[in-house]
């Protein structure tokens, strides 16, 4: 899928919704346990109830690999439900790989080959060896850590050197890498206020910003600093979407809540004058 074609979804349903699928199996409904794969039903649920809101999926990839083999059945078997039932999906492993360029390559092949995802998270950190083998499949994205939400991001990310702070860098160097069709940046809606400022060095670029709802971050601030002409956002909402509710009636709640936000995207695009 192409920047074109992800703009073009996002007009489609008035949505730059991103539902993580963050599926704690201690948190999901305690009917699901009798399933023969417990995660893989609430996903399908959840997914069922929400498509039609959302124009991306982001499973992270922490709560299925803790369970080996299962987990792993788990996540492929989710993936492959949305590829099947819902083509026009954008799905993003929310991974956070990055290592040198042999171990990139094999971590490239097990989520953009072996298993049929559009694009994976990576961390920048060992430059540009570690994120070029993610950047060889056609029609695929990289997803690249610039700023994240978290606490701990003050320790290194905010980090200024002869004015330019380091994920300012982050975002400068890399795009000689790769570019609008192939690359998008993770920034944490907990510092939308930073979205005017990143978009002065990557105008462009998908930006993915996790951090609304649960975390406390601001759909509103997010829109106004961070959308482009092209939309450009992907907002991701966990917790707030497929925790909502702990009944038997969790994916309705679910869907309702994927419903809130996109009418209020829906808003912020026509405020745009994008649809």
């Amino acid at each position: 899928m192409d920047y074109l074609k992800l703009f073009e979804n996002i007009i489609k349903k008035h949505s730059f919704l991103c539902v993580g699928l963050d599926s704690d199996i201690e948190k999901i409904p305690a009917f699901l346990h009798t399933e023969k794969d417990p995660v893989f039903e609430f996903n399908k649920r959840i997914i069922d109830a929400t498509h039609q809101y959302a124009v991306a999926y982001k499973p992270n990839i922490a709560f299925y690999e803790c369970y080996g083999v299962k987990g792993w059945t788990s996540l492929e078997s989710t993936v492959r439900y949305i590829k099947i039932n819902y083509p026009d999906l954008f799905v993003i492993a929310d991974a956070k790989r990055g290592d040198i360029g042999n171990t990139s390559k094999m971590y490239a092949k097990t989520f953009l080959e072996n298993l049929p995802f559009d694009a994976i998270t990576v961390a920048p950190y060992m430059g540009e060896d570690s994120i070029t083998p993610f950047l060889s499949y056609n029609d695929k994205w990289v997803v690249l850590l610039a700023l994240t939400s978290n606490k701990g991001a003050d320790d290194f990310q905010y980090h200024d050197e002869d004015g330019i702070k380091l994920f300012e860098r982050v975002l400068s160097v890399s795009q000689t890498w790769g570019t609008i069709n192939n690359m998008m940046y993770v920034v944490g809606a907990t510092r939308a206020e930073t979205l005017r400022d990143i978009r002065k060095i990557v105008p462009d670029h998908f930006l993915l910003v996790p951090g609304v709802g649960a975390q406390g971050g601001s759909l509103e601030d997010v829109a106004r600093f961070g959308m482009n002409d092209k939309c450009g956002l992907l907002v991701n909402s966990s917790r707030g979407i497929i925790f909502a509710d702990n009944t038997e009636n969790f994916d309705k709640v679910a869907g309702e809540k994927a419903k809130e936000i996109q009418v209020e995207m829906e808003r912020h695009l026509a405020e745009r004058k994008l649809i």
